[in-house]
């Protein structure tokens, strides 16, 4: 398991093309009720709060105020549906690990997402986001088992790689790939991003829009 997987220019260029088309916000769901009917393909994003999901979700569509982004954690409190021209739909789920939330409110987050989760057919992959400056916590065991158990395939995005110097984060990398090597619905490589500087979207691009042929 790596940082490295093999695209061609036709693959990077499928990726640019589906995340060109307009991405526009659906809707917010608080309750499993409230969920829209399946339809395209869809990837979720989950990450502990303030990991850059809403950064990496407005790089990815090129779209800077498509999610919101803010530095005050645990602002994403419900599941953010946002499409993608009709033939993906990203999902930004609520972010966890935060501490200064109330145990109730927190709860009722992870039952939400563990619901989602077990229930919605057309959710092809989950990708789990990981702070790059400070690897894999408890919490982030925590999502990854619930996501075995559920036999959802995940994986492990880096963000903020920019942040730590490049034999660090081949390091971090090669560690938290032998950290996942054994988990059952790990996807077998791990992606490292920077939404700032652009490294590995055009890949991550690629690798989403794969499945949408699937």
């Amino acid at each position: 398991m790596s940082d490295v997987a093999e695209f061609s220019p036709q693959d990077i260029e499928v990726g640019r093309k589906l995340f060109a088309r307009e991405a526009t916000f659906m809707l917010g769901v608080v309750k499993l009720d409230d969920l829209p009917d399946e339809g395209p393909v869809e990837v979720a994003f989950a990450g502990r709060s303030n990991v850059g999901k809403s950064t990496l979700l407005n790089a990815l569509t090129n779209q800077g105020g498509l999610a919101r982004a803010s530095n005050t954690p645990g602002r994403t409190r419900e599941i953010n549906y946002f499409d993608l021209g009709g033939a993906i739909r990203l999902v930004d789920l609520p972010g966890y690990g935060y501490a200064k939330v109330s145990r109730k409110e927190s709860d009722a987050w992870n039952a939400l997402t563990r619901d989602f989760l077990r229930g919605r057919t057309t959710l092809r992959r989950v990708c789990t986001l990981i702070d790059a400056r400070h690897g894999l916590k408890s919490s982030d065991t925590e999502i990854m088992d619930m996501l075995d158990e559920a036999a959802v395939n995940y994986q492990i995005v880096l963000t903020k790689s920019d942040k730590v110097k490049p034999t660090a984060l081949t390091a971090l990398i090669a560690r938290t790939a032998d950290a996942i090597r054994k988990r059952p619905a790990a996807h077998p490589f791990v992606r490292a991003t920077s939404s700032e500087k652009g490294d590995g979207i055009a890949e991550l691009r690629a690798e989403l829009a794969a499945l949408t042929v699937l």
